[in-house]
């Protein structure tokens, strides 16, 4: 790599290993498709530099090695801690258990039937509808935001104030508008307080966030800023994430009639085809650290203290680890994909995630006959991921004489 000069998709650099003034690139000049951008700047400038991201990994090995090393690479990114995303070592595991105590493989499972209900309540609104539908709004959104409130025990029309603050939340990151950050982040604060406070009143039925409040850590119990957090942290991540991956796996099977006939017809291959649409489109473009000590990576030394940044989209890419990397490919090594994370903070939601995207894609295929894009889907801008605007139709078109047309 030419440290002196690149000249990229994505920004253009000057100088050297980072203390100059513009960096390797600009993450904010990822233009339409970042997948594609990542994959670029990932081949020319593997360990990148910017002002707005800090030090960037784009390669799979250096990923990895920051997730397993967290004695290195801290997830103290912020001067406001995040339970327990943004705790390091015993703090960290302490707080991790009550997590993980929220996402039993019993707990998940037992979940299942409230899933299918609010999965099969949306579709049946997409088959009812005679022309193109765009599923983000109609499916992704609402289901996300839906089974997040089930899932705490909050009643559904929260649903709506989530959506809400997750799109101005978004927004406002593109815009890097800090005061509306902290402005969009109180009022989603407030949300979580006043399910908190329902839930202290309403002793019954009990639900997630009663056992939330009986949790301890050392002994004593929880703060209310102790569960503010751990909420808002897992809320954000699953309402952008889920509804992404949604979006992503519509648009795939939409755009490649095989592979949606292949899932169709044998339903045990929906899992692994669903892990490998979303590791070559990543519903999740990026996580922090922070480095504790210099530490060489790719040729290149991050210095200590410096913010760190995993692009998911280069690092499912690396060509390095996949074959064909582009190429969707049922043969893979499992261990291989990121999806979820490795190491300490891999994400406790993944048996649920998993879970909430095999139900909706079960109901969409037993109630929607085949379907293919209806226009050109709109990709998401950095720092969300996926699509916000994907149309489906069915691939057979229904007449337009009334006693023959026919839903989905």
């Amino acid at each position: 790599m030419d440290r002196s000069r690149h000249s990229t998709a994505v920004g253009v650099a000057t100088t050297a290993d980072g203390g100059n003034e513009q960096g390797d690139w600009d993450p904010r000049e990822v233009g339409d498709d970042q997948v594609q951008a990542y994959d670029a700047l990932r081949a020319r400038c593997p360990v990148a530099h910017s002002q707005a991201q800090g030090w960037s990994l784009l390669r799979h090995a250096d990923a990895l090695a920051a997730l397993t090393d967290p004695a290195t690479f801290s997830s103290r990114v912020s001067a406001h801690v995040a339970v327990p995303n943004g705790m390091d070592g015993a703090e960290h595991a302490a707080f991790r258990a009550v997590v993980d105590r929220c996402f039993t493989p019993q707990r998940v499972a037992a979940f299942a039937p409230e899933l299918r209900r609010i999965a099969g309540g949306l579709v049946a609104g997409i088959a009812a509808e005679d022309g193109p539908v765009e599923v983000m709004t109609a499916l992704g959104e609402p289901y996300a935001a839906l089974a997040q409130c089930a899932y705490l025990g909050w009643p559904a029309e929260v649903a709506d104030a989530l959506r809400e603050w997750s799109a101005d939340s978004q927004r406002a990151t593109r815009a890097r508008d800090r005061a509306e950050l902290d402005r969009v982040a109180a009022r989603f604060d407030q949300i979580i307080v006043a399910e908190l406070d329902r839930a202290r009143v309403h002793d019954s039925p009990r639900t997630l966030t009663h056992v939330l409040l009986a949790e301890q850590v050392d002994g004593r119990a929880l703060t209310d800023g102790e569960l503010v957090s751990i909420v808002r942290n897992w809320t954000a991540g699953e309402l952008g994430t889920i509804s992404a991956a949604v979006g992503i796996i519509v648009e795939f099977l939409a755009r490649r009639p095989v592979v949606q006939d292949l899932v169709r017809a044998q339903p045990g291959l929906r899992q692994p085809a669903m892990d490998e649409m979303l590791r070559l489109e990543a519903p999740l473009i990026s996580n922090r650290r922070r480095t504790t000590r210099p530490v060489p990576v790719g040729g290149r030394t991050i210095p200590a203290g410096a913010p760190v940044t995993i692009v998911w989209p280069a690092v499912q890419r690396d060509p390095d680890v996949f074959d064909d990397p582009t190429v969707f490919r049922l043969d893979r090594d499992p261990a291989d994909n990121l999806l979820y994370g490795r190491g300490p903070h891999y994400c406790p939601g993944e048996g649920l995630s998993r879970l909430e995207l095999g139900i909706v894609l079960d109901a969409l295929l037993e109630a929607l006959p085949p379907f293919r894009l209806a226009g050109e889907p709109v990709r998401a801008s950095a720092p969300a991921g996926g699509f916000v605007e994907v149309r489906i139709e069915r691939t057979q078109a229904a007449s337009n004489t009334p006693a023959q047309r026919q839903p989905w």
